[in-house]
């Protein structure tokens, strides 16, 4: 579901920022609206960052090899970062410079109506991705707030449509205002103001799915939840009977590594403990299936606490 969801609404959001980026420049050549301008490259940006996103996909797929023996996975969270700095330079960077020169420039604004006309329709196409990207997103966020569900979603082609969508339609209103104050006013310089605005949006927006992405990369681990169900699975209460050490981290948005050391009864035979772990992987598996590699080591609890295995 996970998958399946966060494909369709990357696809939704490229269809509609396709038709929408071509509307935005047609709308541009007719007003010359410096927000049109920032709202065209926004659309052309997102939808290059969505094709990034299908073919992050497409790669996490190839099987492990020697020289990646934990497979590709990340490859999708490599591909989102990429479209984090793709938005901060293109999108928002291009839109704060624009916006500076339409200030410090400032130029009438012809055929407002072709503006508002294309931006409408662009609200339309940006609600209907954005609803589709909420609806998969909630097979996911599990009652949730919305901040958390991106803070913490290993998915990432989902937090960032949603944020990508959620940005588009900020910007869209944005770009209503500045147009609108530019005509209502006859002066250009609103069309600057609402193109800053966009700008900042988008720079403000890139460094959030910048930080989650890296936090991605560099690897996370399980959240306390899971932490806890995968700890409770371990435990049989006969043969493994505590959890010393637990490490886990996310290899892709699916696939959660779990390395555990496991406290066993010193009189129990080396056959019934190599039971006790094929049985305690099938109750974590149950408990936790995205926890697809796991590696149990038995030792024996001793008095006093045991040292934390080493990290370095």
């Amino acid at each position: 579901m996970s998958a399946g969801g966060s494909t369709k609404a990357v696809v939704a959001a490229l269809g509609a920022n396709m038709g929408i980026a071509v509307s935005k420049f047609v709308a541009y050549a007719f007003t010359g609206s410096a927000s049109m301008l920032a709202e065209g490259v926004h659309s052309v940006a997102d939808s290059g960052n969505q094709v990034l996103l299908l073919i992050g996909g497409k790669q996490a797929k190839k099987k492990a090899d020697e020289e990646h023996p934990f497979g590709y996975g990340r490859e999708r969270f490599v591909y989102a970062f990429i479209v984090s700095v793709v938005l901060f330079s293109l999108g928002g960077l291009f839109a704060l410079y624009e916006g500076w020169h339409k200030i410090t420039h400032p130029e009438k604004v012809e055929s407002w109506y072709w503006a508002v006309g294309v931006l409408l329709f662009a609200v339309v196409m940006e609600g209907l991705s954005f609803r589709t990207a909420v609806r998969e997103s909630n097979h996911l966020r599990e009652g949730r707030s919305w901040a958390a569900f991106i803070r913490h979603a290993t998915t990432p082609e989902l937090p960032v449509v949603l944020l990508e969508d959620f940005g588009a339609l900020i910007g869209l209103c944005l770009a209503l205002f500045g147009v609108g104050m530019a005509v209502v006013t006859d002066n250009g310089r609103w069309d600057g103001v609402g193109t800053l605005g966009i700008g900042a949006l988008l720079v403000c927006i890139a460094i959030v799915l910048a930080v989650e992405m890296k936090s991605l990369l560099v690897g996370e681990g399980a959240g306390k939840h899971d932490v806890a169900a995968i700890r409770a699975a371990a435990v049989d209460g006969h043969t493994v009977t505590d959890v010393i050490h637990l490490r886990t981290m996310y290899l892709g948005p699916e696939e959660l590594l779990v390395a555990m050391k496991i406290a066993v009864d010193h009189d129990e035979t080396a056959e019934h403990i190599a039971k006790a772990i094929d049985e305690a992987e099938a109750r974590i598996r149950a408990s936790v299936p995205e926890a697809r590699l796991i590696y149990l080591e038995p030792d024996i609890r001793r008095p006093g606490p045991l040292p934390e295995p080493a990290t370095g």
